[in-house]
Order: structure tokens, then C-alpha cells, then sequence
């Protein structure tokens, strides 16, 4: 009888990690934690709809933490239209930050890690968050795209896989996204960056098993 031992490792790491709690916080589509539950470990995303981070209560034992803090309040990318917005949705994501951190603290995981765009949260939370752990972009982890992310937390950094980044250039001479090019309306380009790169992510997993 032959066997397939790829398989059977396949098998043998699932088991392996079948107790190893990970909460992808504000998780959405579960990019982030992909390649942990693909490799067995308990994957649980609490994100809305369905779970509200702020009301969550956490099992014990948890092995990691991945956070993903709505970013849209807090991106540099829309600095312009601060002023205008609802001071209500400023306090909601911070709330939303505040407990993601308090959720980490209570859980003390083997490691976490909380990711945010180039934005106020870094200011306006410097007393938690002080300096990133790790500042990336998404082309030096095998995605052709720019993307300036932080990420703060207690983890091994991943190594890098850097390939050269595209660009779409406008008639002014500024340099786009090739998310620009693939995605006309302005809400799925949001939607789309919004979403943890697949190389990053799976980069992150092999240095934080």
C-alpha cells in the first residue's frame, strides 16, 4: 500500500494544532489567519457581523492573536475629510482599538500582533502603541502592490520576499496602485486593500507557528 506522506504530515500537523487557539480580531474575510486554520489550529474571527470584539469574552489559553482595527478613522489616506467626519465614528474606533488591546492583555498570548495603516492611531494611542514592531509593504512579501502597513505586537518578524512593485502613473505624474486599475469604483479598491496580503500572511504564519 503506498502512501502519500505529504498527507500524512498534513494530517499529523492539524493534529498537532488542533488546541492551539488564534483570535483574528475585527478578522473579516479571514485573510490574516488564513494559513493557521489551513494547518489545523482552532481559528476563531471575531468580526461583525456576528461578533462585536468590544462584547467578546475570550476562552482560555489562547496561542495568538491577530488585529485588524477598522483603519478608515485612522488612515492617512483620508486626513482631508477628518474634520468632517462624525466625531462618533473617531470614539467608535477607538473602542473597537481599546478593546483588541484589552483583549490581548487579559489573554497574554505566545504572540500578537496588530496591524494599521499609516495613519493618527499611532498618535492618538501612543502611550499603548509606541514604535511598530515591523513597517511593510505589500511588493516585499511577493505582492506587486505598495501599501504602507504597520504592525505592532510581540512576534518574529517574517522573512522577506520582495518583488518590484506596479504602478499605474496619472497625467500629474502621481504614482497609483495597480488596485486602481483593477477595480474602477472607489468602495471594492477600499474593500480589496483593506484585506491582509496573502504573502504577508503566509509569511507571517511560517515565522509564528
Amino acid at each position: 500500500m503506498l502512501y502519500n506522506y505529504d498527507i500524512l504530515l498534513q494530517r499529523m500537523v492539524a493534529y498537532m494544532n488542533r488546541n492551539k487557539i488564534i483570535l483574528d480580531l475585527c478578522g473579516g474575510t479571514g485573510a490574516w489567519s488564513k494559513f493557521y486554520k489551513d494547518n489545523g489550529y482552532d481559528v476563531r474571527n471575531i468580526t461583525i457581523p456576528g461578533y462585536d470584539v468590544r462584547t467578546y469574552t475570550p476562552p482560555d489559553n489562547v496561542y495568538g492573536i491577530l488585529a485588524s482595527p477598522p483603519c478608515t478613522e485612522f488612515a492617512v489616506s483620508g486626513a482631508r475629510w477628518w474634520k468632517d467626519k462624525d466625531p462618533k465614528l473617531l470614539k467608535e474606533a477607538l473602542e473597537i482599538f481599546d478593546a483588541c488591546m484589552n483583549m490581548i492583555n487579559i489573554c497574554t498570548p505566545h504572540f500578537w500582533a496588530l496591524e494599521n495603516p499609516v495613519g493618527r492611531l499611532k498618535k492618538l494611542r501612543y502611550e499603548v502603541l509606541r514604535e511598530p514592531t515591523l513597517i511593510f509593504h505589500p511588493y516585499e512579501y511577493g505582492d506587486a502592490y505598495t501599501k504602507k502597513t504597520l504592525i505592532w505586537g510581540k512576534f518574529n518578524i517574517p522573512e522577506k520576499n520582495e518583488v518590484k512593485p506596479e504602478y499605474m502613473v496619472s497625467k500629474k505624474g502621481y504614482r497609483y496602485s495597480p488596485i486602481a486599475r483593477w477595480f474602477s469604483n472607489k468602495e471594492e479598491r477600499q474593500k480589496v486593500r483593506s484585506i491582509t496580503p496573502h504573502g504577508l500572511a503566509k509569511a507571517f504564519y511560517e515565522a509564528n507557528k
